[in-house]
């Protein structure tokens, strides 16, 4: 195949379809999508290629799962009447948010020409999303009672840390100072029969946690405890936020995939949350989008910062150390590369 600006190496793709080089091979590996073969024998993607992948990517942000989109593709389409009902409910829901603004700005300009201006404190919470929690507290040991805020809390903040970093702190820290909010532990998988039984007396929640569970098995996770227990507690109403310890404990990379896929699918209105993570199957750096916040807790126990996902801003370095493939992870599962006396 002579090389042509029409074709595109998997980096280049990815940023023109707006997903990472990660999205691609997954949907490769799924047979989704074929890329073409350099003369060398290099991945590249041309017209064709980019077509099928912009479809694909389509398809994932009306919230399809990889299976759903594989039978699309192939002409059924009995899949995209709900996909597009849940997409037009988010809509009419960003509407309504919208007109309540207007009416709330039409109001301010009513009171202005009454000769009655708002209060800076009524138009600074105007400007904020509504039902945008913030949170301020003493950071606790490890660090020395340095005070703590958080604004702008997105559908999906990352924790992250080396060991030893207090993050976990922070994350305990956060789910009792946060209004609403609520811890879930690493040891859920082992609850997974106090989950099962929840179940029986809440048919709304199973239906819930049935939905969500064939979702992510057929964009290849695997059934398992781990995953049915945090998919119960992600599925309970009540929490207003939910702060999770090792999002990925208990499940291998395919898992963790369709997991952080499944999450993202929720989009702005979704309900906060706050993961724990070492893996860089949750947390791929290339992957975080604009609804996404990532705190670093330093090695130096200096304050925890949000860092930018862009390399090269302050921060990104050590966020990236501190993450480590699903492999690895399992493999060094529970290691202490160090114990105080």
């Amino acid at each position: 195949m002579s090389s042509s600006a029409q074709f595109l190496n998997p980096s280049d793709a990815a940023r023109r379809l707006g997903v990472s080089a990660k999205a691609l091979r997954l949907y490769e590996r799924r047979g989704l999508v074929t890329p073409a073969r350099s003369a060398a024998g290099w991945r590249v993607y041309g017209p064709d290629q980019m077509a099928r992948a912009a479809d694909i990517v389509a398809l994932r942000a009306l919230g399809l799962s990889l299976a759903q989109v594989a039978r699309v593709l192939e002409g059924d389409t009995k899949d995209l009447e709900p996909a597009l009902a849940s997409h037009q409910a988010a809509l009419e829901g960003q509407i309504r948010q919208l007109a309540g603004a207007v009416e709330k700005v039409r109001d301010f300009r009513a009171d202005i020409a009454r000769g009655q201006p708002p209060a800076a404190r009524d138009l600074a919470r105007m400007m904020r999303p509504r039902g945008e929690p913030t949170v301020a507290f003493d950071l606790p040991w490890p660090w020395g009672g340095e005070r703590f805020e958080l604004r702008d809390i997105r559908p999906l903040n990352f924790i992250v840390g080396p060991l030893g970093s207090g993050k976990t702190r922070l994350a305990r820290r956060l789910a009792e100072t946060l209004p609403g909010a609520a811890f879930i532990g690493p040891e859920r998988a082992a609850d997974a029969d106090a989950a099962r039984a929840r179940l029986d007396g809440d048919p709304a929640l199973r239906s819930r946690v049935e939905e969500s569970l064939a979702w992510i098995v057929e964009d290849g996770a695997a059934h398992s405890d781990a995953l049915f227990a945090l998919l119960v507690e992600l599925q309970t109403e009540g929490p207003a936020i939910l702060v999770i310890d090792m999002v990925e404990q208990g499940l291998d990379q395919a898992s963790q995939e369709a997991l952080i896929a499944y999450l993202r699918r929720r989009g702005p209105a979704g309900q906060p949350l706050f993961l724990l993570t070492r893996s860089c199957a949750i947390l791929d750096l290339a992957a975080v989008g604009a609804d996404e916040a990532i705190l670093l807790c330093p090695a130096n126990h200096s304050l925890p910062t949000r860092v930018t996902p862009c390399p090269g801003a302050p921060g990104y370095e050590a966020v990236a150390t501190c993450l480590a493939s699903p492999e690895v992870r399992a493999r060094t599962e529970g290691m202490i590369a160090w114990r105080p006396s």
